[in-house]
């Protein structure tokens, strides 16, 4: 394994990259176009939210994957918490989490989200982590302890979480449901085709059977997943998925380009035109989903408390329509 030391937002990463990764060619990373750029995170409320991540000891989503929204949404206090350590077991090819053996879990660590999340007064919280293969229950446990102390803290804010795939880990979705979280989000990433070379530690339609797992757990649970493009996709392949995401009743759709984190990374294809993500969510509507943000900048966790609300107004319409029609 090789260390590397990366620098984002003035804060030392180290970070330890798996053999597969480094032994990938150097992929040039493609010039941002002009609808891809963002402006420098530095506002005093962005300093602020930033302090609060400090003091709790926690990490974000936002810094360790390097989103390019964390300067708008941290200037807004919303912060995506990383649970279950900093460290993935899992080496895909298009993520800027490090990769190695991780700590052992912090117990305490639910206690601080909690805290955190009340000094931020987050109305909609975002919870994700790292894969944990190397626990018996892939951290699902964990998992619902966050949902649980948020929820003794502050019983009004609603919780997204975003987990792994839980792969061979019987038991562990039903463990998170039963925690009863308001969305559960998994992402499939990208187009079955390219999971070999983007997503290899994973499986495609076992991540399509747990999102209708869920829903068949708890119909009332509002599910979601996303997908990166511009990884080498086909047209027809994003569309085939939409298919094979509204077979699992899947309520929420999120669409954004890939872009590379550094050149040991997957490469970009290319980079999709604003009108073409405006395309793939007025064919995702028709299709049936009852919330769809598809954009260059679109991640899982952006505007998500102002899209969870849609996504909630958006519910009784469909049934209500349901039903007259029947």
């Amino acid at each position: 394994m090789a260390v590397l030391i990366d620098t984002l937002n003035g804060r030392d990463r180290r970070q330890v990259r798996h053999p597969e990764k480094q032994s990938r060619p150097d992929a040039p990373v493609m010039r941002k176009p002009d609808w891809i750029r963002v402006r420098a995170p530095g506002s005093p409320i962005y300093r602020e939210t930033q302090d609060i991540v400090r003091s709790n000891k926690l990490v974000t989503v936002c810094e360790e994957a390097g989103c390019p929204n964390i300067g708008e949404c941290w200037s807004k206090k919303h912060a995506t918490f990383m649970i279950l350590g900093d460290t993935c077991t899992r080496a895909c090819a298009f993520c800027n989490v490090r990769t190695g053996m991780p700590q052992p879990v912090d117990a305490d660590e639910p206690r601080r989200i909690a805290e955190a999340v009340a000094k931020l007064g987050l109305h909609h919280v975002v919870i994700t982590s790292v894969d944990r293969d190397d626990l018996k229950d892939g951290g699902a446990r964990h998992f619902a302890d966050v949902i649980r102390a948020i929820r003794e803290v502050s019983p009004t804010t609603t919780i997204e979480i975003l987990t792994p795939d839980f792969l061979r880990k019987d038991g562990a979705l039903e463990i998170v449901v039963e925690a009863r979280p308001d969305v559960f989000n998994h992402n499939l990433e990208c187009v079955p085709s390219l999971y070999l070379t983007v997503r290899p530690g994973a499986r495609y339609f076992h991540s399509i059977r747990l999102l209708q797992r869920v829903k068949e757990l708890d119909p009332s649970m509002f599910t979601k997943s996303g997908i990166m493009v511009g990884l080498g996709e086909e047209r027809n392949e994003v569309l085939q998925l939409m298919d094979d995401l509204r077979v699992a009743e899947i309520d929420f759709l999120t669409i954004g380009q890939y872009l590379q984190p550094t050149k040991k990374h997957h490469s970009i294809a290319r980079f999709v035109t604003p009108d073409e993500f405006k395309a793939y969510e007025t064919i995702a509507y028709a299709k049936g989903f009852l919330m769809v943000s598809s954009s260059p900048l679109t991640r899982s966790s952006h505007h998500a408390g102002e899209d969870f609300e849609r996504l909630r107004a958006a519910r009784p319409l469909k049934l209500g329509t349901r039903v007259a029609a029947e």
